[in-house]
């Protein structure tokens, strides 16, 4: 697989996030995290911890050749559903994984009974993803990958996924982005150049971000491969001048 036939996607489960008695801080992350390696996110979904709607939203990623990093919702409490859910999507029973309880145990020893084992129970077939903060693994399947929903537990896993097996995949081609800041113009007055743009340039992704604020203005730029984007962006530069609104550059491919 390439970078360009490779998509990366992004779970982030919990009701506390959804009611807003957190805020997530996975998704930026991540895409930070991806960037870094000249990876992209390609989408993300917030779910409540509600087992039927993980286990569905699970099922359909993994009929995908997605990779899927999901946080939240893989403790042993009645209100973390993830390790059930992703089970139940692959149609696994859980199994104690034995590996699993070895982590726990070099880490509470005794106290790991009766409770803190129970986070050793993952769909059979499970492989273990390690937590260098307190050695409660979380666990891969299908190339989804499961971690806990704290980032200083979350944030160094995701880090050892991508550097551990998907090394290959960094930087595999130089993406670039370019836009320009329209000004006086709306979208609507735009959507010509913007549909014969994307006609014309079928591997590229374009864009249109339109401000409001106290002048009209709107940044349309493309992102893919430099060589098409400076193509693309000088033949909407010259549409944009024919047409008589004044414009600014931005990023340069």
């Amino acid at each position: 697989m390439t970078e360009t036939t490779v998509r990366f996607g992004a779970i982030i489960i919990g009701d506390e996030i959804l009611s807003g008695k957190r805020q997530d801080a996975h998704l930026a992350k991540l895409i930070a995290l991806l960037a870094a390696r000249g990876l992209s996110l390609s989408w993300a979904e917030y779910l409540g911890d509600e087992r039927s709607q993980i286990a569905a939203t699970l099922k359909r990623s993994m009929q995908s050749m997605d990779i899927v990093f999901s946080f939240g919702g893989i403790g042993a409490t009645p209100d973390d559903q993830t390790r059930q859910a992703a089970a139940e999507a692959a149609a696994l029973p859980i199994v104690r994984h034995p590996d699993a309880v070895k982590e726990i145990e070099a880490r509470f020893g005794a106290a790991a009974y009766p409770k803190r084992v129970l986070m050793a129970d993952f769909p059979q077939g499970a492989a273990l993803i390690p937590n260098p903060v307190n050695r409660v693994a979380g666990f891969s399947l299908n190339q989804h990958y499961f971690m806990p929903g704290f980032p200083e537990m979350a944030w160094p896993m995701t880090e050892w996924i991508l550097d551990t097996h998907y090394r290959h995949l960094f930087h595999q081609q130089s993406l670039v982005e370019s836009s320009i800041m329209v000004m006086d113009a709306g979208e609507s007055q735009l959507i010509d150049l913007m549909n014969h743009i994307t006609l014309g340039y079928p591997d590229l992704k374009l864009f249109s971000l339109p401000r409001l604020d106290q002048r009209r203005s709107i940044e349309l730029g493309v992102k893919g491969k430099p060589d098409a984007v400076q193509l693309a962006m000088h033949e909407i530069q010259a549409s944009i001048t024919a047409a008589g609104y004044p414009w600014q550059p931005l990023n340069k491919a």
